[in-house]
């Protein structure tokens, strides 16, 4: 008998990509066949996924991107897209269908829904995306990673949290050692690609700490690549311990030693660091449209394991100020970091391996 085949519908960022990269490998390992569909665009992502995953390349497009011309073509690119995808479902009928979202993801979701297969939709921020807005009525369940999610009236969701590597999972709940006289490793990260925000405000804002406080910090500092140099010397000038890199590969370690983390408040980030359970000061990203990353660190700075600095007071006296309150605060720190651990889902991946096979239990009858 021909194992059950589970199509993921993903692309576009890493922040897609993550946590269906974690649902391929569980169903892989509980016998499923699975395929991923994405675009040329969202192959490129695809590095991290196990062999035995087939990848689907199928036409999309996204608006947001390209001249007139180009724009003119995204209908027609869709259209065929979804035609393939169609013509591959007919073929070899999927067991289940879950889209991630990112514009790659339309073709295979598009087609389930033609052809009534079982399928649903996971959303990673605690604002539906675009294209998961597009699909929210036309699926069978809504996977939140966030909680809560704001959905269309009459969309229930079920609270799933956002799959994590198991880099992080490793690390969870790690012991916290609150700030004291010796010392501090403090992490500021912006994103996948740095943020030049961070490089402008944090080096100066740590630089003005009390000395008593500045002496014992240790900063593991993401920044962009065009901001790397300057962000270094900075730090050699004002003799404040410092590595600077444009990326991290041992981020959960540096989580797990950390007594307080500096972020973009992006959804795999708010996950990994409660599933760590590390103090932090969310930052989001201003530009965002429908202000998702403040969504996403929302529940955590309501149960008081983090604080969220707008952009607008994001400026160095008051983060400089933010830092020394909470530096010096060893009891209140070590209360957010716990915070952070009971607001985590460090069974996400369980969760949606769990949604999957209640959307094949029919068709398996």
């Amino acid at each position: 008998m021909t194992a059950p085949l589970l199509i993921i519908a993903a692309g576009g960022t890493g922040g897609h990509m993550f946590p269906a990269q974690a649902l391929a490998e569980a169903m892989l390992a509980k016998g499923w066949r699975v395929r991923l569909s994405t675009d040329a665009r969202g192959a490129r992502y695809t590095s991290g996924f196990p062999e035995d995953v087939e990848i689907s390349v199928v036409g999309s497009a996204t608006f947001a991107r390209g001249g007139i011309l180009q724009k003119l073509a995204v209908p027609f690119r869709i259209l065929g897209g979804i035609a393939a995808a169609k013509w591959k479902m007919l073929f070899d009928r999927p067991a289940v269908v879950v889209g991630f979202g990112g514009y790659p993801a339309i073709p295979a979701m598009a087609a389930a829904w033609a052809l009534r297969v079982p399928r649903m939709i996971h959303e990673q921020n605690g604002v539906l995306g675009r294209v998961n807005q597009l699909f929210a009525k036309r699926v069978n369940k809504v996977a939140c990673g966030t909680w809560p999610t704001a959905l269309p009236n009459g969309v229930e969701g079920v609270h799933t949290g956002n799959p994590v590597r198991s880099a992080v999972l490793d690390r969870a709940g790690a012991p916290y050692i609150a700030p004291g006289d010796y010392p501090m490793s403090v992490v500021v990260l912006g994103g996948s690609q740095g943020a030049r925000i961070m490089s402008d405000i944090a080096p100066p804002a740590i630089a003005a700490l009390p000395e008593h406080i500045r002496r014992n910090v240790r900063v593991s500092h993401q920044a962009r690549d065009e901001d790397l140099e300057r962000v270094t010397n900075y730090y050699e000038a004002e003799m404040i311990t410092a590595e600077v890199q444009t990326f991290f590969a041992d981020v959960p370690d540096r989580m797990a030693e950390a007594q307080l983390v500096i972020s973009r408040s992006g959804a795999s980030t708010v996950a990994d660091v409660s599933i760590i359970g590390r103090p932090a000061i969310w930052v989001p990203l201003a530009s965002a449209i429908r202000d998702e990353q403040t969504a996403n660190a929302r529940q955590l700075v309501e149960t008081g394991a983090a604080v969220m600095m707008t952009e607008a007071e994001f400026e160095v006296a008051p983060l400089t100020a933010m830092l020394e309150k909470l530096l010096s605060d060893e009891a209140g720190m070590m209360k957010m970091s716990q915070a952070a651990v009971e607001c985590s889902v460090p069974d996400a991946t369980e969760r949606l391996v769990q949604l999957v096979e209640e959307l094949a239990e029919p068709a398996e009858k």
